[in-house]
Parts: C-alpha cells; structure tokens; sequence
C-alpha cells in the first residue's frame, strides 16, 4: 500500500511537471504565433499614411549694396589768361610748355581800280558785256572822277620810315626766368593822325605779348598822305625780344 501512495505520487508529480511544461509550451506558440501573423499578411495591415510638411523656403537675402564709387578726382589746368577784361596783361607762372600763338595774315580788301578801267562802261561787268548792246550808239564818256580811298596797305618798312616816336618793350621777368625769346608779330592799323588806332596778335608768345603791345600803343608815325591827303594806314609791326 505504501508503495502504491509512493508512486502515485512520484506519478501525479511527473503528471504535474509535464502538465506545466506543456502549458508554458502551448503558451509560447500561441504567443509566437500572434506575434508571426502580422509578418505573413502585410496587405491586410492597416497603411500609416505620412503626411510631410511642405515648409516655404526662406527667401534669399538681400543683394549686398553697390561699392561706392570711386571719388572724382577733378584736375585743374592753370589756363594761361592772356586778356583781363578786354586787356592784354602778364602771365602769373610759367608752363612746361609755351605754344606759339598764331593768327592767319587779314586777307588785302578787295578794291576796284581807283577811276575805273579806261575804255569800261559805267555799270558793265569785268570782262562781259553786260550793259551793252552790240550795235548801239557808244554811250557818251563821263569825266573821270577821283576816288579817295579811306585806307592803304603799306608795307612794314614804309611805315617804320614814318615812325617818329618808338617806345621800346620791357622784358617781362617771367619770360626771362623762363627763357622765353622770340619775335611778336602784330597787325596795325594807323589812323590818319599817326597815332595806333587798333591792333590785332598774328604770332606771338603769350610770355611777350603784352610787353609788345604796351610798347607798341605809345608809338606816333607821320600821317601817311594819298594825293595830298591823309589816309588810315593798314600794316604789320614785328618786334623782336632777345634774352642778350
């Protein structure tokens, strides 16, 4: 009897065992097998939808201002001013370089010939026939009248034989110092007194420009006369200045 209650426990204990092994064994694969459906029917898994944000760039940062400009840099050339209000004066400095100032000859005025052409037709054309009739009654010759011109080109050595008061030009200092020399040609006009009545630069440095006119305005020349009468005299006047 006694072994018989032994057994049956040592058997109730091994039924428990194996009851209890099986138990946490079947658990086991149920768990593992809810856990492996999901990996064997994905298409009936609910789908997640991602929703991504769209976020706006941020704008572009402003364009870096322009670089500033360069300062101006405005040069000043020392102009050479010949005329103070209508007068000829003294330079102030002395330039690198001196130009030569030069002025074209005033052309001779271009005059008739002093009582006409002999034989010429009062109202006719140098050389044409305008005014005539070939074949009429030659028109009756009207007595030749003198013309007194008002003025006379005259060379420049007739004029220095007239001259009888001459002022001779300073040397200007700031022509000196520079070395300047040269001759200054002017063009003259005598009126009928004798005394300069205009006078124009044809070539010249601006250094002994002044000096020569200054000089020139105090000049008196005899009254050049035209068939016993006094006219305005139209010349040229040189003066030379020489550093010696």
């Amino acid at each position: 009897m006694f072994e018989d209650s032994l057994l049956e426990k040592r058997f109730s204990k091994t039924h428990r065992r194996g009851a209890t092994f099986v138990s946490f064994a079947l658990q086991i694969v149920i768990v593992g097998g809810l856990v492996a459906l999901p990996l064997f029917f994905v298409e009936a898994l609910p789908a997640r939808e991602t929703v991504t944000l769209l976020v706006a760039p941020p704008p572009p940062p402003p364009p870096s201002p322009p670089p500033a400009a360069a300062p101006k840099v405005q040069l000043i050339r020392h102009k050479v001013e010949v005329l103070d209000n209508g007068a000829l004066r003294e330079p102030t400095h002395i330039p690198k370089k001196i130009a030569m100032i030069k002025e074209n000859t005033p052309p001779p005025s271009l005059r008739g010939v002093v009582g006409g052409v002999p034989g010429g037709v009062p109202g006719g054309v140098l050389g044409g026939v305008i005014g005539g009739i070939v074949g009429s009654t030659p028109a009756p010759r009207m007595p030749k009248m003198a013309v007194q011109p008002q003025r006379v080109r005259v060379s420049q050595g007739v004029t220095e034989g007239l001259l009888i008061h001459k002022v001779t030009p300073q040397y200007p200092a700031i022509a000196r110092e520079a070395g300047v020399h040269g001759s200054v040609m002017l063009h003259a006009v005598i009126s009928k007194d004798g005394t300069i009545e205009r006078l124009k630069l044809i070539s010249g440095s601006p250094f002994l420009v002044p000096a020569a006119i200054d000089a020139v305005k105090q000049w008196r020349f005899k009254p050049y006369l035209l068939n016993g009468q006094p006219v305005e005299v139209d010349t040229v006047i040189t003066l030379k200045f020489n550093l010696a």
